[in-house]
């Protein structure tokens, strides 16, 4: 993937299509076994909102594809509320908490198994969007991949990509461990190897200067 108002290219990779219904991945049409209209109504609607989410997300796929990248980033945005609004009623408190944390134990397995990987891929897609921007937003770039390295800490793309952003925003440190981590996984990526360099120089030049305003200060 290119940031158009840089020279170096960056990592080109469209995103995955995809999505299949999850009541097939489920084994069966979301009714709940033994307890009753309440419990069975609400995995309907979970499972619901989670296919809605990967309809989102497919959509967005199709608009990258056809270069409509603001389009794109709008779809994955939705598709990542869907999976935000998944609620259950917590039976002790009456509160409503997020389905991804507590209430995770009331997914099927392949139920949360879409989730993640849909909100992998949504995260993953919107930093391939933002680096198609006139003005890219690196700040949004880090964030999103540090979102999908939570998620799975060896992601090629999200190292590399946290990489790009770090260094354009002048954090060499941390641009140089995920560039080395990246680099761990693709040894002989160019791209990744010509951002390891560009970050050593930086580093180099922010060290000469540092010893050369000390010596100032000590003169």
């Amino acid at each position: 993937m290119e940031a158009k108002q840089h020279p170096i290219k960056s990592l080109k990779s469209y995103p995955e299509t995809g999505g299949r219904s999850l009541a097939a991945a489920a084994g069966g049409d979301g009714e709940g076994g033994g307890g009753g209209y309440r419990v069975g109504s609400a995995e309907m609607e979970m499972e619901a909102k989670i296919q809605k989410a990967i309809d989102f997300k497919v959509e967005g796929h199709r608009c990258y594809k056809e270069k409509k990248f603001r389009e794109a980033i709008g779809k994955y945005h939705r598709a990542l509320l869907q999976l935000k609004g998944v609620h259950v009623v917590d039976g002790t408190t009456g509160s409503e908490v997020n389905l991804l944390n507590q209430a995770a134990a009331k997914l099927t397995e392949d139920q949360r198994r879409a989730v993640e990987s849909t909100e992998i891929e949504c995260y993953d897609s919107l930093t391939a969007c933002l680096l198609q921007s006139e003005l890219v937003n690196y700040e949004r770039v880090k964030d999103y991949c540090l979102k999908v390295l939570s998620h799975r800490r060896d992601h090629f793309k999200a190292m590399y990509r946290a990489g790009i952003a770090f260094y354009h925003l002048g954090d060499y440190e941390c641009a140089l461990r995920y560039l080395r981590d990246a680099k761990n996984r693709e040894p002989t990526d160019t791209n990744v190897l010509r951002y390891i360099q560009l970050t050593e120089m930086k580093m180099s030049k922010s060290g000469q200067r540092e010893r050369e305003s000390g010596k100032e200060t000590q003169g």
